[in-house]
């Protein structure tokens, strides 16, 4: 059974820095794609970034050359770092995988980041 357990949330000023942590239980952590999304009040779920079992690193246009998602298998844990934060990063992020034999989908609990001054 896997579990996914996000930390790293908290209120940082536009302009600096966040990251965000998903500690994975279970195994075979290095053969699971893992993947952070975020939600904003009344918005929908969206995908933020995603790395592959290789490490190839996949970003959604809004958060391009500030956001680095990136994981260590020894540790069993990927990592959001986020930089050059705006207003508009506010939101819940949740960390999501899926079992890559059967597809099943797992969802952290959320950590909140919020950006104000």
């Amino acid at each position: 059974q896997v579990q996914l357990v996000e930390s790293g949330g908290g209120v940082v000023q536009p302009g600096g820095s966040l990251r965000l942590s998903c500690a994975f239980s279970g195994s075979l952590f290095s053969m699971y794609v893992m993947s952070w999304y975020r939600q904003a009040p009344g918005k929908q779920r969206d995908l933020v970034a995603s790395i592959s079992t290789g490490g190839t690193t996949d970003y959604a246009d809004s958060v391009k050359g500030r956001f680095t998602i990136s994981r260590d298998n020894g540790k069993k844990t990927v990592y959001l770092q986020m930089n050059s934060v705006r207003t508009e990063d506010t939101a819940v992020y949740y960390c999501r995988t899926s079992n890559p034999l059967n597809g099943y989908v797992y969802w952290g609990q959320g950590t909140q980041a919020t950006v104000s001054s």
